[in-house]
């Protein structure tokens, strides 16, 4: 948990809660480890059966600590090397989902400097960093905005932090979000922030945003969101637990349902939403966490099989 990711206290709240409930089931061998720069060395002498990944942002969710764990052959949760690189990068995300009939926002990877010169859509859309992931670094463009025309470079705002931004449509409507344990799509749930939109502070500040779980939509739309998020979630090849976020144009039924991005290591905060829909499914947050390991050794147990 921890790491050095601007993702980071949401990962420290994580790993907390999963250490908590391994000890109150009865787990005694479970060993806390905030990630810096020596975590291979601190592995090598942990040697633990598996890890619990619990990390957020890279380098814990984008591949990184996922193949130096294959390379020490410890077995650890969630989503492995391939699948983690391509997921947090929402351009590659598109190139996989796309033409298997999901639905996403068509967009395309714009450089930074380039704003200051004019937008590379119409007005309103949404600018958002290729591979970070809590809304991080996230802003809606629109002409009542303050961001200018076009963007000022002495605005605050994403072009200020990263190089490369992914430029999309904004999808006007509702903020949804299902997540997938194993192969299971849990449920939906509606996300209304009382104030602007759903970013960082509104997602792990008690207060900030309403969760209405499950979502008040037709049983058609549900079905719609679940299924979509159940085929990513496999076509990604995700393991224990995703999280996939849309939003829903709802003057559009059906065809106003866009997946947004698929979440491979989703928070297991005391407000995250994969423990909120498992409590849904009459999962507990510590059968959730069993079930999420247990998950990831039968995997081990099976390649121990393929490699004889």
């Amino acid at each position: 948990m921890g790491g050095w990711s601007s993702e980071r206290p949401v990962s420290l709240m994580s790993g907390e809660g999963v250490v908590n409930a391994l000890r109150e089931r009865g787990f005694v061998n479970v060993t806390p480890v905030d990630m810096d720069r020596n975590v291979a060395e601190v592995l090598a002498a942990i040697r633990p059966d598996i890890v619990f990944n619990a990390l957020h942002g890279t380098p814990g969710e984008d591949g990184t600590v996922q193949g130096l764990l294959d390379l020490m052959q410890i077995p650890y949760t969630h989503s492995g090397t391939t699948t983690s690189a391509v997921a947090i990068d929402k351009e590659l995300t598109k190139a996989v989902l796309v033409p298997h009939g999901v639905r996403m926002p068509r967009g395309k990877v714009v450089e930074s400097r380039t704003l200051y010169e004019g937008d590379p859509m119409a007005r309103p859309f949404v600018l958002k960093p290729v591979n970070e992931g809590s809304s991080v670094g996230v802003a809606i463009v629109t002409d009542e905005g303050n961001y200018g025309h076009p963007i000022s470079a002495k605005a605050e705002g994403p072009w200020q932090h990263f190089d490369r931004l992914l430029a999309e449509p904004f999808i006007r409507g509702r903020e949804l979000t299902v997540a997938v344990l194993g192969d299971e799509a849990l449920c939906v749930t509606e996300l209304k922030p009382k104030a602007g939109f759903y970013d960082f502070d509104a997602k792990y500040t008690d207060g900030l945003t309403e969760h209405v779980c499950p979502a008040d939509v037709p049983a058609n739309i549900a079905q719609e969101m679940m299924d979509m998020a159940l085929a990513a979630h496999r076509l990604l090849g995700c393991k224990g637990a995703s999280r996939s976020d849309f939003r829903w144009d709802d003057t559009q039924g059906e065809a106003g349902v866009y997946l947004l991005e698929v979440n491979t290591q989703p928070g297991m905060t005391p407000l995250s939403l994969v423990p909120e829909q498992a409590r849904q499914k009459g999962i507990g947050y510590g059968e959730l966490v069993e079930r999420i390991i247990a998950e990831a050794l039968a995997e081990k147990a099976l390649e121990d099989v393929r490699s004889g």
